[in-house]
């Protein structure tokens, strides 16, 4: 072969490569912006929350075989309850983790949403409901017998028999803001002066202080419903007392947390769990007492402005902590 053939063989060769070249230029082009800023959200919503896990899991599951989107959800302590995922979500404000808060009481998500927590448009809403309730032992009690409202409660009668969870955090916090709305500072501060003095049982969260009245150990308690639902389910001997104008009403809450990573996905979840058919499960489990707050049931219990609640938030608390925790 002369050299002028192979010259000429290059040359066509060439030509041939040059196109081919271009071409896997352009699909490792597309390659990159689509695993870029062109990629699809993930089929997966980060969701924070306060209501109890054997409760969540069954509607999380759910919502994933319905839709294909799997929920990650982090729970939050009893000790604690729902502050620590309050203070998380504060301190993450900046830099989102979570999609959506699905909280078991009211007065925090308020806190949130004041501090621009969530989404501006329709960033959270109600719920189903729970109350606060006295809880007692009926092998002890009998509801005549018992205190019939939260102010009894400070009667010498009940020295060392009653438990609750420190007025400091979730929704024994809230009931104790709302209480000192209801009845006035400085009556407020009396009745809490008097109940520190008659030794009850202070216990890191509503489940415990259902624990205790189930076991005798208290003879009554300050608690949630759904807790005393539980107890009774495993055969205690407890029940709650009547609602009363001292009974708080608490709904649960969902919302969409403003500039979250994964917002079509948090859009489903929050369409979710704010259907009726949600609620209505989980007051079939008995973690929820009705399905629909309505203003006549809720005017059986304490009436709240929320927005006081928030502004004495740091005072109140600072109160509390100087009666109950010296």
């Amino acid at each position: 072969m002369n050299s002028s053939t192979r010259i000429a063989r290059r040359s066509s060769l060439g030509g041939l490569l040059r196109p081919l070249s271009a071409l896997l230029l352009c699909l490792a082009a597309a390659a990159f912006l689509a695993a870029g800023c062109g990629r699809r959200e993930t089929a997966a919503v980060v969701i924070y929350t306060s209501q109890d896990e054997e409760f969540a899991e069954p509607i999380l599951r759910e919502f994933k075989r319905e839709t294909g989107i799997e929920a990650r959800p982090v729970y939050d302590s009893e000790a604690v309850k729902t502050v620590g995922l309050v203070n998380r979500l504060l301190t993450e404000r900046n830099n989102p983790q979570c999609d959506v808060f699905w909280n078991n009481e009211e007065f925090r998500t308020r806190q949130l949403a004041a501090r621009g927590v969530f989404r501006q448009s329709n960033g959270w809403t109600r719920l189903g409901y729970r109350t606060r309730r006295i809880v007692i032992n009926t092998n002890f009690l009998t509801a005549a017998a018992a205190p019939r409202a939260f102010r009894d409660a400070t009667n010498a009668a009940w020295r060392g028999k009653l438990a609750l969870a420190y007025p400091l955090f979730g929704t024994t916090a809230t009931h104790f803001h709302a209480l000192r709305q209801h009845w006035g500072d400085g009556a407020w501060q009396n009745w809490c002066r008097a109940l520190a003095a008659n030794k009850p049982f202070l216990v890191d969260g509503n489940s415990v202080v259902v624990k205790m009245v189930s076991r005798g150990e208290a003879w009554f308690g300050f608690t949630d419903s759904d807790d005393i639902a539980g107890a009774q389910r495993e055969g205690f001997p407890v029940a709650p007392l009547p609602v009363t104008d001292e009974t708080l009403f608490i709904p649960n809450t969902v919302g969409v947390i403003r500039n979250c990573p994964h917002p079509a996905a948090a859009e489903r979840l929050y369409e979710y769990l704010s259907n009726a058919k949600v609620s209505e499960k989980l007051v079939e489990a008995r973690a929820l007492e009705g399905a629909a707050l309505d203003p006549a049931t809720a005017a059986r219990g304490l009436t709240v402005d929320w927005e006081q609640l928030l502004r004495d938030l740091d005072a109140v608390t600072g109160e509390t902590k100087e009666i109950f925790l010296r």
